[in-house]
């Protein structure tokens, strides 16, 4: 195990059999509560993507808005939030899903996607890439293009690299079944 693997992993919870019997939760306050590992967060995903061209940063409710938004400000580019169903006031795209424990529905303000713009996706945990996929489609439906996706946590033994085919994914730790 390298340092950075250790340093969050000793900070992120694991919950047994949340939020229903047989599921190991990830829980990512660990992270907000040592703001050394918050920060080294978002000192990874700014020296990430400090050299690419991404327009706008997207990000999935709720937890993906905690780690999008310090990167935004920093990366001085705006934060499009990416919401449940019936959250957002305005004019908006919808996109409905399938997800871990069931079905959802995710939108986005038709007024925060400009066509042509290359945008980051962001959220705290990637497991199927349900909700990103659902993300991405929101996105394209405005005539903008998802070329990365990010999350603090990857479960890749739930396959989302084959759901996220074509996009660069990146995470900053991974578990997989042997480390649960």
């Amino acid at each position: 195990m390298n340092k950075d693997f250790e340093t969050l992993d000793r900070v992120i919870g694991k919950i047994p059999d949340f939020p229903k019997p047989g599921v190991l939760f990830y829980d990512i306050t660990g992270i907000l509560r040592h703001p050394e590992a918050f920060r080294y967060c978002i000192e990874r995903m700014v020296e990430i993507y400090s050299n690419k061209k991404i327009d706008a940063v997207a990000a999935i409710e709720s937890r993906g808005f905690i780690f999008a938004a310090p990167f935004a400000e920093k990366m001085g580019i705006p934060l499009i939030l990416i919401r449940k169903k019936g959250k957002l006031p305005g004019k908006t795209y919808t996109c409905a899903y399938n997800l871990e424990y069931g079905s959802a529905e995710v939108e986005v303000h038709c007024a925060d996607i400009q066509k042509g713009q290359q945008i980051l996706l962001v959220d705290d945990l990637i497991a199927t890439g349900g909700t990103l996929t659902a993300s991405k489609k929101l996105v394209e439906m405005g005539g903008a293009a998802v070329t990365d996706v990010f999350g603090v946590i990857g479960l890749p033994f739930l396959n989302y690299k084959k759901t996220l085919e074509g996009l660069d994914v990146t995470t900053l730790i991974e578990y997989s079944t042997e480390t649960m």
